[in-house]
């Protein structure tokens, strides 16, 4: 059965090609990376999550390996298999290459479910912990044992609902929640900056207008879709929907609320830009821009900030629209 975006595809004729030709990418990768890890062991309630392009099946050239060996339940005194170094040294034989995750310190750790679970709110829910619970949400893949993060994602989502389900209405603790990390995401963004004098600064703008921002939408969509159904259609709709790629997932509320027009320019912007990234020497010209004098005289990076302006328009029509204007009023505002 086609995919959500290749639905869109074949109904508005959007130039999705980029795209699809890095979700392919992805799963030969994927694939490779589960016979290297096929020499490990891992226990029953471990796997090992892939995250960021990755999970998004996305992946240019120059992707992070961003993973970490997810255990679910909680924390035991015997270390469990693999540990993460184990992962590393099986990744770094791939021969299509590795790269180090990224520098927060979020990846390439042992994490156990009870923490995502069980520390939302207040300060135990720190940072690190927001952004592993998020990412494993919206933009993860197993690399073994599919059923762990099935079922650890299947706890996350059934304790948000814990506290807040009701007919017809969007489930406002996960909402909430999801709201703060795109807000976390941005304030991360400035302090960073401060962090590290500018550098990368360009690259990391443009992901924010783009693909970051693509990604928020693809939890807050599904969110807000729960307004039609009833408490108990709620879990296996969430369910099934953060077991898509975050693309199929955006894509599927376009199909489902018939605004065509906007998600065509929404995934043809998008489009562009993975192809923008995926060119070493764009690439290298968004991550050399330092700051906002720098970026002005950019001609790629105007042509970035165009792509994020008509992702902004195609997703606000999507919102305020006649399916979904009330709702997005009534819940994603206040």
């Amino acid at each position: 059965m086609a995919s959500s975006l290749e639905q869109l595809q074949q109904v508005t004729g959007a130039d999705v090609a980029e795209l699809l030709r890095a979700r392919e990418r992805t799963a030969e990768r994927i694939a490779r990376r589960r016979e290297l890890l096929s020499a490990l062991a891992v226990d029953d309630d471990a796997t090992v999550v892939l995250m960021g392009s990755w999970g998004r099946r996305e992946l240019t050239p120059r992707s992070d390996d961003d993973y970490m060996v997810l255990v679910r339940g909680a924390k035991r005194s015997a270390p469990p298999r693999p540990l993460p170094e184990a992962v590393g040294r099986a990744f770094a034989a791939d021969p299509s290459g590795s790269s180090s995750p990224g520098r927060e310190g979020i990846f390439a750790k042992v994490v156990y479910s009870a923490d995502l679970v069980q520390r939302i709110g207040l300060d135990d829910d720190s940072n690190t912990n927001l952004t592993r619970r998020m990412l494993l949400m919206l933009e993860s893949v197993a690399a073994c044992n599919p059923a762990v993060l099935e079922g650890t994602r299947r706890d996350v989502i059934e304790d948000y609902l814990s506290d807040s389900v009701k007919e017809f209405r969007p489930p406002r603790f996960l909402l909430n929640d999801l709201v703060r990390y795109w807000r976390t995401i941005g304030v991360d963004f400035v302090a960073k900056d401060r962090q590290r004098a500018g550098e990368g600064w360009g690259l990391r703008n443009a992901k924010l207008r783009t693909s970051r921002k693509l990604l928020f939408a693809s939890g807050l969509l599904p969110v807000l879709r729960c307004h039609e159904l009833t408490a108990g259609q709620i879990p296996d709709f969430l369910a099934a929907q953060f077991a898509l790629p975050p693309a199929d997932r955006v894509a599927a509320a376009f199909l489902h609320y018939e605004a065509l027009i906007p998600g065509a320019a929404v995934f043809g912007a998008y489009d562009r830009f993975l192809r923008l990234i995926g060119d070493e020497q764009v690439r290298a010209e968004l991550h050399a821009i330092d700051g906002r004098e720098a970026a002005d005289a950019s001609e790629r990076f105007a042509e970035v900030t165009q792509l994020g302006h008509a992702i902004d328009r195609g997703l606000i029509s999507l919102l305020f629209g006649d399916g979904l204007r009330r709702t997005t009023q009534d819940y994603a505002i206040f």
